[in-house]
């Protein structure tokens, strides 16, 4: 089984390409956003803590990602839910996510990088936040999320240099998945 990380600011088209590599190679995806938002969702103690942070465009404790991606590989791992291997999708946001992931889960194979400008980036997510009532989608919030993510994001693509595949996710939805079958499927070979 394969693990790979989708990497890349936040509205650089992760979520669409995802659905492609799910529907194409039968990966099992996991969003730390979407673990998160069903966290809160449920009304726990740790669900609210985590709607304060979310809400303020800052980061979630690492080992309650952890913990929270961990428990939904192990679920799916035992009800035999996929055959390929895992999706990691908008996780690690910074380099120690990363060597704790590797540590106390299990190593990387690849990390797919969509690399957009700060620009594309804010225009995405402010015409996303017309429509998704998410509470982290507003200006202030975007600006915040995009500086810390330029930092962390290099520190990331810097130290995984040799698994890193840097996809430029400013083209059309197909023309970027071109791209992306072109770095899975060595993997899978």
């Amino acid at each position: 089984m394969k693990t790979i990380w989708i990497i890349g600011g936040p509205g650089c088209g992760k979520g669409t390409q995802c659905e492609r590599i799910i529907a194409k190679y039968g990966f099992y995806h996991i969003s730390s956003g979407d673990l998160l938002r069903e966290e809160v969702a449920s009304g726990s103690p740790r669900g609210a803590s985590l709607q304060e942070l979310m809400s303020k465009g800052l980061f979630v404790p690492t080992d309650i990602v952890l913990d929270l991606i961990r428990e939904r590989m192990e679920k799916a791992k035992s009800e035999g839910a996929t055959k390929t291997g895992f999706l990691i999708d908008g996780y690690p946001r910074e380099l120690e996510q990363g060597l704790l992931f590797e540590k106390n889960v299990c190593p990387v194979d690849l990390i797919i990088f969509f690399d957009v400008s700060s620009e594309t980036m804010k225009t995405r997510l402010l015409g996303r936040a017309a429509v998704s009532q998410r509470a982290d989608d507003n200006e202030e919030t975007i600006k915040k999320r995009i500086e810390i993510f330029n930092v962390k994001n290099g520190e990331i693509v810097k130290h995984y240099e040799n698994k890193v595949v840097r996809i430029n996710a400013e083209g059309t939805i197909d023309a970027i998945f071109e791209q992306v079958t072109k770095a899975v499927d060595p993997l899978l070979a």
